[in-house]
């Protein structure tokens, strides 16, 4: 037998009313093994669990995989969304995950070179109203990530970057977490390149929108009619 330590996030976090669990499985367990386990010993997470993904030692894993011992295995709903420098060759990388206010000037100054012409960026914003299909007012959003997966992730997605767009020079992911209010920016991203008309605006685009897919970030919306967490839809594939 091997006991294996369970994270959980956003909503099933909330479910369970813990961050983590321990759970005693053979040692021949695979994934689905384990999710029958929290089925019974947690029934109201049935639902839940049959479309939260799971990620074993901070790669997105199926059900089928055996779980080694000593692995780190993490249970989440579908993603919805200290600075370090990743080496990179000789081009900037930055990603991270903070709960600092968002110096775009000084972030778009560390990914500028010599070379560089423009720079694209995204920032995502908290809404105060929403418009599109259900109208709604919001006080405030609440982000957390599992942070150590994240950051993997974010590198990962500078990576994919900057195999579509060769001419990508620096690149900056950031993403905050913690208490947000309207008006606040949530998240980076920003490509710099000699010029305009490189691929910076595509690759800018391709990175937000892939971070909404593969990094482990959830926020939970919270306004008049209550709070609720934001969940996505993509599920990632094994080693995604």
């Amino acid at each position: 037998m091997k006991r294996i330590s369970v994270l959980f996030f956003a909503s099933l976090r909330d479910q369970v009313g813990a961050k983590q669990t321990w759970i005693d499985l053979p040692d021949d367990a695979i994934i689905q093994d384990l999710i029958s386990q929290l089925e019974m010993k947690y029934p109201a997470l049935h639902p839940m669990l049959s479309i939260s993904l799971v990620a074993m030692d901070k790669e997105y894993a199926t059900k089928d995989q055996v779980i080694p011992d000593g692995a780190e295995i993490a249970i989440f709903p579908p993603v919805s969304g200290g600075v370090e420098d990743a080496p990179s060759g000789e081009f900037p990388t930055i990603f991270t995950i903070t709960s600092d206010k968002l110096d775009l000037d000084k972030l778009v100054e560390r990914i500028t070179l010599p070379t560089t012409g423009a720079v694209c960026v995204f920032t995502g914003v908290v809404r105060a109203v929403t418009t599109r299909e259900n109208p709604h007012s919001t006080d405030y959003l609440l982000y957390e990530a599992y942070q150590s997966m994240a950051e993997l992730k974010m590198h990962q997605v500078a990576q994919e970057i900057r195999k579509g767009w060769p001419a990508v020079e620096g690149i900056a992911i950031v993403q905050r977490i913690g208490q947000l209010f309207p008006g606040t920016p949530t998240v980076l991203i920003a490509c710099s390149a000699a010029h305009r008309d490189t691929g910076i605006f595509e690759a800018a685009r391709y990175g937000i929108d892939r971070l909404k897919e593969i990094v482990p970030v959830w926020k939970k919306e919270v306004g008049p009619h209550g709070e609720q967490w934001i969940e996505g839809e993509y599920i990632p594939k094994a080693g995604e």
